[in-house]
């Protein structure tokens, strides 16, 4: 059987470049290089795409020193139109000359992007410009589910509980700050300040005294123009993964995961990636038979709101009074260790399986 020539995608001009990188690496490490040949492309976080190198140990996941794509001077060209799947790449050598090769025709590409300028929406409009097949969401779930107003408005419209919200701009603050003020203070204590499109809680403060939430605003404003006012929910934290499968329509859930959090406000950047104490990951979490069942059938339910394809991991927050979705994550994080691929370890489907689940789907479902 021929190998599928993969294009893995990574990195990025987005916040989450090194998130998106050890990403790459867990993926280059497990693999099945018996059935797939792959193409690392890094995109530099000035935008450039660079042939990168297929070793995963050089993108660890080291909280000491996080690993970056960094421009090597290769510059990766996607095909001249969608009449062609060839990709090229040309290497400048010290003279200052240039040399162009062919890297073959790209089967399917893997976008694994986190962030701006890739989960967004952007990156899989340019790859269907081109005419390329690639792995999970679409334009339209990708953009929606990168926007924390969008996916609300979404679910709430399909029926699904979602935290109230407020989402502000400095045109809207300006133009009417007591307005804005009202609103938001009508939320009550505490409420969690996000950028509307950031993930892996960056830019993200609970506010817990109103003093402290014009400094809330700046650090979110410092990541996206348009910014959520989120009141605070109480309840336990519980991760769903969704996966489509290789039928068409058929649409996988796994087990639920937990987020435990013992010595920390909540779940920010440095627990996630950095090793912070303060929370413990639990899969699968110990829930009852009617909790679990719900669970998935809502994270089904949010899945198919967005028009997500691929893969999604469904935030929920389980309190007295029922279920609250948080968020629908559509490149959630891939790493070995992310919750997205433990919940399916428990489901019965392992790190590689789950790798050639995801390349085998976008490849078939072919260019949107």
């Amino acid at each position: 059987m021929d190998k599928l020539r993969v294009v893995l995608l990574f990195g990025g001009r987005s916040s989450e470049h090194s998130i998106s990188c050890a990403t790459a690496g867990g993926v280059l490490g497990a693999i099945d290089r018996d059935r797939f040949e792959v193409i690392p492309v890094g995109i530099t976080r000035d935008g450039a795409f660079v042939l990168e190198s297929d070793d995963p140990a050089r993108f660890a996941l080291d909280p000491a020193q996080l690993p970056e794509v960094v421009d090597n001077g290769t510059r990766v060209s996607w095909p001249d139109s969608a009449v062609s799947r060839e990709l090229r790449v040309t290497t400048v050598s010290a003279d200052g000359g240039s040399e162009t090769r062919s890297l073959g025709d790209v089967d399917v590409v893997f976008p694994i992007l986190h962030g701006r300028f890739g989960e967004d929406g952007t990156i899989q409009g340019l790859l269907e410009l081109l005419g390329l097949p690639y792995v999970g969401n679409g334009v339209l779930a990708s953009a929606a589910g990168m926007d924390k107003h969008a996916t609300k408005t979404l679910l709430e419209g399909a029926g699904i509980q979602v935290a109230p919200w407020v989402t502000l701009t400095r045109q809207a603050l300006t133009a009417d700050p007591v307005l804005w003020q009202r609103r938001v203070q009508a939320l009550g204590l505490p409420v969690f300040v996000k950028p509307a499109r950031a993930g892996s809680s960056v830019g993200v403060t609970k506010v817990s005294d109103w003093a402290a939430f014009d400094a809330a605003l700046d650090v979110a404003f410092a990541e996206d123009r348009s910014v959520l006012v989120e009141s605070a929910v109480a309840g336990r934290e519980i991760e769903i993964a969704v996966l489509e499968g290789p039928e068409p329509g058929e649409i996988g859930v796994s087990v639920a995961g937990e987020v435990v959090v013992t010595g920390r406000d909540f779940y920010d950047f440095e627990a996630k990636y950095l090793d912070a104490p303060g929370i413990e990951l639990v899969c699968p979490a110990e829930l009852g038979d009617g909790e679990l069942f719900e669970l998935q059938r809502i994270a089904r339910r949010a899945f198919e709101a967005l028009g997500a394809e691929g893969l999604a991991r469904v935030d929920v927050f389980l309190t007295d009074e029922g279920y609250v979705v948080n968020e629908v994550n559509t490149m959630p994080g891939f790493t070995p260790i992310s919750m997205f691929p433990t919940c399916w370890l428990n489901s019965g489907l392992s790190y590689p399986e789950l790798i050639t689940r995801l390349i085998e789907v976008g490849a078939a479902r072919g260019a949107r």
